[in-house]
């Protein structure tokens, strides 16, 4: 008993606001319009040195918050909105310079379209949201280890010889792992439904 205690302090989500891993992805998040005027006005390199701060900060945060149990509602609402925020500008911004193209936006496009009709279905049924999987943070990763090499392979030069099949590696495994991820949460959600509805019947 004492055991299972100690496990369920150690997992509270608190209603705390002021935290450090909550001003960090605030940050994040207030980095997005800057990147995104960067990488359109090709600065590229600003860009690269945002897109790899905003990726430091979203692996930063969530280890901080697990080390020293600052996991907050307000976190779990912020992370998975600065990660996509920082996605879909990358991908506006790549596409807009034509350095990646349109069926890996699509496909990308398509796994949010998939997830956003999914949450809002759960929320239909009285489910607010999913936790994260470790799958999807490794995608999110993935993807924004893929972006600023993919920016660095529009040079001409050793640098971008060296970047190009490393951030198509990143894309493809990202992609991968992105929907994967849409997959684990929809059998996820299927579960939680089931037993909603068990325990309603009950």
């Amino acid at each position: 008993m004492e055991v299972q205690n100690a496990a369920e302090r150690e997992h509270v989500v608190s209603e705390r606001l002021l935290t450090i891993p909550n001003v960090l992805s605030v940050l994040r998040l207030l980095g997005v319009p800057f990147f995104l005027w960067a990488i359109l006005s090709g600065r590229d390199g600003l860009a690269l040195l945002l897109l790899m701060a905003s990726g430091v900060t979203d692996y930063l945060d969530g280890k901080i918050a697990r080390h020293f149990h600052m996991e907050s509602r307000l976190g779990a609402f912020l992370d998975p909105i600065a990660d996509r925020l920082y996605i879909l500008t990358t991908l506006v911004g790549l596409l807009w310079r034509d350095l990646i193209p349109v069926w890996l936006v699509a496909a990308l496009l398509a796994r949010e379209a998939v997830m956003g009709l999914m949450l809002l279905y759960l929320r239909s049924r009285g489910q607010l949201g999913l936790p994260v999987h470790f799958v999807g943070k490794a995608a999110t990763f993935n993807l924004l280890y893929a972006f600023p090499l993919l920016l660095l392979a529009n040079r001409d030069d050793w640098l971008g010889d060296l970047a190009r099949p490393l951030g198509w590696a990143f894309a493809w495994w990202g992609l991968v792992l992105y929907w994967l991820a849409a997959v684990l949460y929809a059998v996820h959600a299927r579960l939680v439904i089931t037993r909603g509805s068990r325990t309603v019947d009950a």
